[in-house]
């Protein structure tokens, strides 16, 4: 779930490119909504949420690819993984708190709209990981 639109068609090129891959892997779903509240009121009752946050844990695209594993084992067959992106001024502390995790790229700030491409990337990376295909090398 992201709050904003991708409005440039590079951004949005590349997330359609990197999401046809990853969707060979995994059934994904892309959610944009305006504001906080209105992502707040979307999420799912059952869900495991990881925020994209600058404060969040550093991760590689193999400990992506093994907590995603991890996520599935421990919480598959009800409970549905959302990824959460807030906007250019990020999210509450509020929603902050009610993650179960927060991840970060790197302590940079990334443009928002980079950031959610750069998710889609890694997640069809640590998929090619987790398959043994050659992307990742």
């Amino acid at each position: 779930m992201a709050i904003g639109r991708l409005k440039e068609d590079y951004w949005k090129a590349a997330e359609a490119e990197y999401l046809k891959r990853l969707r060979r892997f995994a059934d994904v779903e892309v959610r944009e909504v305006k504001d906080e509240a209105a992502l707040v009121k979307a999420l799912p009752a059952r869900r495991r949420t990881i925020l994209l946050d600058e404060r969040g844990e550093c991760w590689t695209s193999d400990e992506l690819a093994e907590r995603l594993v991890a996520l599935e084992e421990q919480h598959g067959g009800g409970r549905t993984l959302v990824l959460v992106i807030g906007g250019a001024e990020g999210v509450s502390p509020a929603l902050r708190q009610e993650a179960d995790q927060a991840i970060a790229f790197g302590r940079i700030t990334l443009p928002h709209r980079f950031a959610r491409v750069l998710l889609v990337e890694q997640l069809y990376r640590a998929f090619s990981i987790l398959r043994g295909e050659p992307y990742h090398k």
